[in-house]
């Protein structure tokens, strides 16, 4: 029996034209997928997650492919991960979200170098996640450091987790802080 019962799903997209400055010449376009699962683990302890955390590879994969398929694969350059465990979990029971959702963006996206970075919580239903969001080839693209809200009005229920992958098509619309750029990013390792 699969550990993996989805209640419900959301697409959410915004496009960002401006922030108080001159229109973009492309707009920026930033996603959340997100997915409502039930909690196998809701109420009580359980020493051993990696079978959970192995199962949900193919939702990260299913999540990863949706944004990859809207935003196009050749355009996206911020990532980011989330989850927001129902009352009756606990923090872990979202951890498990960091091998699975960051493995399936690296495999859909051909491997990027940087960490996935990655937002977490243990909340009620309704409740609203900031979620950090950088460049996909090197963490420290300064114009790449980002954030988009995620969250769906009747989720998580107390045995449930909601499980988000973020993308999006590129920096702030009009970042203009110095730092590394993304043209510069020489050393391939993941930070610069």
């Amino acid at each position: 029996m699969s550990l993996i019962e989805i209640r419900k799903r959301s697409l959410n997209v915004e496009t960002i034209y401006h922030e108080g400055g001159p229109p973009a010449p492309t707009p920026l376009k930033l996603a959340a997928a997100c997915a409502v699962v039930r909690n196998p683990y809701a109420g009580r302890y359980e020493p051993d997650l990696m079978p959970f955390m192995a199962e949900l590879r193919t939702l990260g994969t299913l999540l990863a492919t949706e944004l990859v398929e809207l935003l196009g694969r050749d355009k996206v350059e911020v990532y980011s991960k989330a989850a927001i465990v129902g009352v009756n979990g606990e923090l872990e029971h979202g951890a498990v979200w960091h091998e699975a959702g960051g493995w399936a963006m690296r495999e859909v996206l051909g491997e990027p170098k940087a960490i996935v970075p990655s937002s977490k919580a243990v909340a009620s239903a309704g409740y609203r996640l900031m979620v950090p969001l950088h460049y996909i080839h090197a963490a420290y693209v300064r114009s790449h450091y980002n954030s988009m809200e995620i969250g769906i009005q009747d989720a998580p229920r107390p045995n449930e987790i909601l499980f988000a992958l973020l993308m999006g098509t590129g920096g702030r619309v009009h970042a203009r802080l110095g730092g590394l750029t993304k043209e510069k990013v020489s050393v391939h390792d993941g930070q610069r």
